[in-house]
């Protein structure tokens, strides 16, 4: 059973100091890392999955992370972030400021699916196939309603997007695909004059990234949902 922010306060952090209150930071981002690696493994969902789920657990560990910053700030110390929280600081940060999302997945023998979303105030959004472009109807699953542009960003923000590799491979956990199989591009475009932010992926993902395809309609076998 996991513990709320307040709670894991009370048992951990109240009345350490800011250098035992930084041990226990390290640990936590050390854990939040460790499920990601588990999720993110080609080997993840082959086996039955324990209750609570390592996403739970990592939802958790992040709601610990963010009260036991707070606490380091209140017992006096100043918080440097690593290079890849600068990365996620950055992304978050600007995250307002996106014009345009194209997400292309696909193979080199079914070619490549590309979903695009222009974050304007009607939010535009259509796929591609080769040439062709198609209008794709966007639709928040928990409200049950179109997305607008600020509940789209909102869906956003809830995957943390900034917090993924820029870069996914199946080499990483030691395994070699050679039959091509699935690649994946994701690009984001700003309107404030912020670089373009990539990620992309070769057979391995990130560990949300089914919930980051439901945003446009795509279900858990990779397809569009027939039903929009």
């Amino acid at each position: 059973m996991m513990i709320s922010p307040e709670s894991y306060y009370e048992q951990y952090l109240k009345g350490k100091t800011k250098e035992q209150i930084m041990t226990a930071i390290r640990g936590l981002k050390q854990e939040i890392g460790r499920l990601k690696n588990i999720m993110e493994s080609p080997e993840y969902g082959t086996k039955e999955i324990e209750h609570p789920s390592e996403d739970s657990r990592l939802h958790w560990t992040r709601e610990n992370l963010d009260r036991a910053r707070q606490a380091f700030a209140e017992a006096g110390g100043t918080y440097t972030l690593s290079k890849s929280e600068q990365k996620t600081a950055d992304f978050d940060a600007n995250i307002d400021a996106i014009s345009r999302i194209t997400f292309s997945i696909g193979g080199y023998f079914g070619g490549y699916r590309s979903y695009v979303v222009e974050l304007t105030d009607g939010l535009k959004a259509y796929t591609k196939l080769w040439e062709d472009e198609e209008p794709l109807s966007l639709w928040d699953e928990y409200n049950e309603e179109p997305f607008t542009k600020d509940t789209f960003i909102d869906a956003l923000t809830d995957i943390h997007i900034g917090e993924w590799r820029r870069r996914y491979s199946t080499e990483r956990f030691g395994y070699v695909v050679c039959d091509g199989g699935t690649q994946w591009e994701l690009e984001f475009e700003y309107n404030n004059g912020h670089r373009p932010v990539r990620f992309n992926g070769d057979n391995s993902y990130p560990y949300n990234f089914d919930k980051f395809q439901m945003l446009f309609g795509i279900d858990d076998a990779g397809e569009e949902d027939e039903d929009d």
